[in-house]
């Protein structure tokens, strides 16, 4: 009988990596297979989230139904970004969880199965060269991960204290593993990293210099590739080079998320983003030049400590001014060892509550003003997973979802479609060649 894993993933799409990852080496390593349920599993992973303060609240309820529900004799993991910041605090509350193990510590997830009540939380160890075995959730799209870690002191962010200081991955792994996906089917490659434009700033070894602009050459150089896509980049490192890389490489797809955060030159200083309102706008508008259909997505904070009403005024006028087709808008959340947390002047969370509503509102009336505009276009949708009802979904270049019907034999190709429906992030197509 072969050993069987469950594992639930919270947080963002290095999140997901991660786990594909620690499937991948204890399938290698272990034996492991996927579990059809909890109560099914030997061991139980929880890769968690820290970026804002509900997710980890959650998780010690989490911990206790997963530990109601396991068989005996089952193991229970946490993992991730809360496993760094609170390491051998976890097992402390949660004397039911065997072993916590840090993002920066993805690689050693076989050793710590095998060491009781084991804690791995090293944000300095460097995974930065270490291959990992291949496994994939979708054959249709990769993600890989192009750098460790963050160099940005945002004075909001926990993750330089949960992922350690950034360090590029060299890029003969990073070719050599986009290779492999495009060999097994992969037509779309998601390049990851905390600030993916700020590739080749450090390497831990001895690397010939490669900024992400030539990483982006070199990737869609690799033949069967048709589709490139990558997050997050960072405001700041948005030059010249990179947007006209952007618009001029037929593979790279013509999405773009823009973390804004705030509009507010002197809020942006508070948060220590490096950049300004008239920086953003400029490279917005410049995007928005060069490539006329862009879709910009972006991410919002409001109630940031000290906050007026003018600055949000000034997050207001960016949001009229780019008019982004999504915004994850959140309101802030102190995290633990960020400077912010212990700032002067905590806006209200009633005043952050308004706000929020305010922002969401407006923005909801302009996704259904851009909604009407794509009914009757035909776009090119890369079919990559099924749905109920005999319909299959996928995206086009500038990332909208797209449903039509369909079958199995849709996946992993691109057809033209005709959008017939639409919503405010979903569509409805016919499939038309």
């Amino acid at each position: 009988m072969s050993k069987k894993y469950y594992i639930e993933t919270l947080g963002c799409a290095m999140n997901v990596r991660d786990s594909e990852h620690m499937i991948a080496e204890l399938s290698l390593k272990e034996g492991y297979e996927e579990a059809d349920s909890i109560e099914d599993a030997d061991l139980i992973l929880i890769n968690t989230c820290s970026v804002r303060e509900k997710p980890v609240q959650k998780l010690f309820s989490e911990i206790g139904q997963f530990a109601k529900r396991k068989k005996e004799g089952a193991k229970i993991g946490v993992c991730g970004c809360t496993a760094s910041h609170l390491g051998e605090e976890i097992i402390k509350r949660a004397p039911s969880v065997d072993f916590v193990l840090g993002a920066r510590n993805v690689s050693k997830i076989t050793e710590v199965l095998h060491k009781p009540k084991a804690v791995e939380v090293d944000i300095d160890y460097d995974e930065s060269g270490y291959a990992f075995g291949e496994f994939r959730t979708s054959p249709y799209k990769a993600y890989i991960n192009i750098s460790i870690g963050c160099d940005k002191q945002c004075s909001f962010c926990i993750v330089p204290h949960t992922r350690g200081e950034e360090i590029s991955i060299p890029a003969e792994l990073i070719l050599q593993e986009a290779k492999k996906a495009a060999q097994t089917g992969a037509k779309e490659i998601f390049l990851l990293g905390q600030n993916v434009n700020n590739y080749g700033r450090r390497f831990s070894s001895d690397h010939p210099k490669m900024n992400f602009t030539g990483l982006l050459r070199a990737v869609s150089e690799i033949e069967q590739i048709e589709r490139i896509r990558f997050t997050s980049p960072h405001p700041l490192h948005m030059d010249d080079e990179f947007l006209e890389e952007f618009a001029k490489n037929p593979k790279i797809c013509k999405s773009m998320h823009m973390p804004l955060q705030s509009g507010s030159t002197g809020i942006l200083k508070q948060m220590k983003r490096g950049y300004s309102k008239e920086w953003f706008l400029n490279r917005a508008q410049k995007l928005r030049e060069m490539v006329p259909d862009v879709s910009i997505s972006t991410d919002i904070i409001v109630g940031f400590p000290g906050e007026s009403e003018a600055d949000f005024e000034d997050t207001m006028d960016v949001v009229e001014k780019v008019r982004f087709e999504q915004i994850f808008s959140f309101k802030y959340s102190p995290r633990p060892m960020t400077p912010a947390s212990e700032y002067e002047r905590q806006v209200p969370d009633e005043v952050a509550s308004k706000r929020l509503k305010r922002l969401q509102d407006r923005h909801n009336e302009m996704l259904d003003e851009m909604k009407v505009q794509r009914l009757g276009k035909i776009y090119e949708v890369y079919f990559e997973e099924l749905k109920p009802g005999g319909m299959v979904a996928g995206r086009t270049d500038n990332n909208w979802l797209v449903k039509a019907e369909g079958s199995e034999e849709l996946l992993g190709k691109t057809a033209k479609v005709k959008i017939v429906e639409t919503s405010r992030l979903g569509n409805i197509g016919e499939i038309v060649a």
